[in-house]
């Protein structure tokens, strides 16, 4: 036994088991450690799962632990030289993960990789990225402003910070989560997840260090399914499948993690210029609303609400602020 996939669940049994249903089409399935961590689901998750795939190693947090902390555990009790981090929103094609562990064995440079996710459409979904200094691809989200910069860095000709489709093997800075295949002694060099992370960046931050023990692939002829944000937008009745939502609960949680991460890999100094400019946002999304709207013979305070919860969320986050620039342990749990 070569690799150990870890999935974690948080009632999320009917997603999980198409995507076992959708590895064990190929024989190689067999032959993997397969560990399910439950993130306090309190529903009938295991004997649903564990009825039709009575194989699966079951570990349970006893609390929603979040994406780092519960993967770190099923991380710990892996008994191979590769680990597979997958998410249950995700169907396997053509035999994609036995393909992308042979290629990371027969690389040893190689130290993580992912295969080309894809939207259920079969059209590319971004898999591969990369830095940007100071982390400053996570103003873009921001209404008007992420508009207005974005215009900037196209008309400056900034390189972008994604591989829209990877070729046969693209190297990349870190990796989407979804599908994240490491091996052990990247892991025992660089450590697990950071436990402060609850959910979104942790990979982004853990790929950071990572990388300086090898480089991380996406082999773009290597496919799997993945319907984005299908697990979390049901635990937080969100409906946004994207990563540009500021303003509900996943919106906290998104920009609290960003900033989090920013702080990690970037240094205080970073952070900071990434709060006060969420913070200039404030004024600067009412008026640009305001007049937007009214030009166009609208309700000029028809978007009121979302100004007023995306407030409200960078307030959280001021809140916030003393813990992250210290960088103590804190489990940035916002939901």
């Amino acid at each position: 036994m070569q690799l150990s996939i870890v999935i974690v669940n948080y009632r999320s049994a009917n997603y999980i088991i198409d995507c076992l249903s959708s590895a064990f089409k190929f024989a190689s399935a067999q032959q993997y450690e397969w560990i399910i961590v439950d993130n306090h689901s309190q529903d009938h998750s295991r004997q649903l799962i564990t009825a039709q795939f009575p194989m699966v190693h079951w570990i349970d947090m006893g609390y929603n632990a979040g994406f780092a902390r519960a993967n770190n555990q099923g991380i710990r009790q892996a008994k191979t030289s590769m680990v597979l981090l997958l998410n249950p929103d995700t169907l396997i094609i053509d035999d994609a993960i036995e393909n992308c562990m042979l290629r990371m064995q027969q690389n040893q440079e190689c130290i993580a990789a992912a295969v080309q996710l894809l939207n259920p459409d079969g059209s590319p979904q971004i898999t591969g990225n990369f830095f940007m200094k100071g982390g400053l691809n996570h103003l873009l989200p921001l209404p008007y402003l992420g508009a207005f910069l974005r215009k900037i860095a196209f008309a400056a000709n900034v390189k972008k910070t994604n591989v829209q489709r990877a070729g046969i093997a693209e190297k990349a800075d870190w990796i989407n989560g979804a599908f994240l295949m490491v091996k052990q002694t990247a892991i025992d060099k660089a450590g697990l997840l950071d436990e402060d992370f609850f959910l979104y960046a942790e990979e982004i931050e853990w790929c950071s260090r990572l990388g300086k023990y090898g480089i991380l692939m996406v082999f773009g002829d290597l496919f799997t399914t993945h319907l984005q944000g299908e697990s979390i937008n049901s635990a937080t009745n969100s409906a946004d499948k994207g990563y540009f939502n500021l303003y509900d609960k996943k919106g906290l949680q998104l920009m609290v993690s960003n900033h989090v991460r920013i702080r990690k890999q970037f240094g205080v100094g970073w952070f900071l210029v990434h709060l006060l400019v969420f913070t200039f946002e404030i004024p600067l999304f009412f008026v640009c609303s305001f007049f937007h709207h009214l030009l166009r013979l609208k309700n000029p305070l028809s978007q009121w609400q979302l100004i007023k919860q995306y407030t409200k969320n960078v307030f959280i986050l001021w809140q916030l602020s003393p813990v992250i620039v210290a960088n103590t342990p804190h489990f940035y749990k916002m939901f």
